[in-house]
């Protein structure tokens, strides 16, 4: 089996991990021991509603101070985004065709400037809620209006076509960004991004999957609702099901290409861990209109 970098978002309540990643062979759905499903099924005392409404009201500022506190340094550059997700290259008719893209919750660059020195046909469109992070991606050496546009956009409500024409985009990322969301609010996102995706355009997503280890860590005390949790930072996280993803995206009025959950083992040998990784990667397209006969 071979060992690559750790390739996911390595935030598990709080914390960096260090480790390494690899692939599980022959292994495409999740599991969960006895006693994991009946820790997470008696899970039913849930963070109060008063602390609940704080943390939606304050969930700006908790990013913010997430990247006061760790500026340009906690997330890795994500060279793997082009071998991972092959249509980044591959929805082009010809090898030079410019190709627009939007990054929907941009952090502090992580997977922008890797795409932009990688090619240089690609123009990017960039946000993010938090305008901190925002702020350290124009204070990048990389940073040029010329090929990237970043702007500050809270995704439940503010209107993308605000910065980035009406069916522009031909490829969407959502990376570890719907997870950060509350339920409630994840439709208006994804419908948000569908007006500006062009008919055809696909939407690549990466998150966290049902029973990921950072989802076991989480103590009943940290519970929001199903399957969501906030971290000690104020942060929050969903973990998905494919169906329940397969779903939102449906109504959001997009159609599933592929859809299905990604097993990595995560390793530490300094401190003799192996931890099991649940991810879901998949792929929804905007279909193009109807062709009146």
């Amino acid at each position: 089996m071979a060992l690559v970098e750790n390739q996911e978002d390595p935030r598990v309540e709080g914390e960096i991990d260090n480790g390494i990643s690899c692939d599980i062979p022959g292994q495409t759905k999740t599991s969960l021991t006895v006693e994991d499903f009946e820790k997470h099924s008696n899970d039913q005392i849930l963070v109060s509603d008063f602390k609940q409404m704080k943390l939606e009201k304050e969930a700006q500022k908790n990013w913010d101070l997430f990247y006061k506190r760790n500026t340009t340094n906690f997330f890795k550059d994500r060279h793997w985004t082009t071998r991972e997700f092959a249509e980044l290259k591959a929805c082009r008719e010809f090898e030079s065709q410019k190709l627009v893209l939007l990054e929907a919750g941009c952090g502090v660059g992580n997977c922008i400037f890797p795409l932009l020195e990688e090619d240089s046909n690609i123009f990017v469109y960039a946000c993010d809620f938090s305008a901190r992070a925002v702020d350290f991606v124009k204070q990048n050496p990389l940073y040029s209006m010329e090929r990237c546009m970043v702007f500050q956009c809270d995704l439940t409500k503010d209107e993308l076509q605000d910065n980035v024409p009406k069916d522009s985009v031909d490829v969407t990322t959502l990376i570890f960004v719907l997870s950060a969301i509350h339920p409630d609010k994840m439709l208006q996102a994804l419908q948000n991004i569908h007006k500006v995706l062009k008919p055809g355009g696909v939407v690549l997503f990466r998150d966290y999957g049902l029973h990921d280890h950072a989802m076991q860590r989480f103590k009943a005390s940290n519970k929001l609702g199903e399957n969501f949790y906030v971290r000690q930072d104020g942060t929050r996280s969903y973990f998905f099901s494919k169906e329940h993803l397969a779903r939102l995206f449906e109504r959001a009025g997009f159609q599933r290409v592929t859809n299905d959950y990604v097993l990595r083992q995560t390793v530490n040998k300094k401190e003799g861990l192996c931890v099991p990784r649940v991810f879901l990667q998949s792929k929804f397209t905007k279909p193009a209109p109807a062709q009146s006969s």
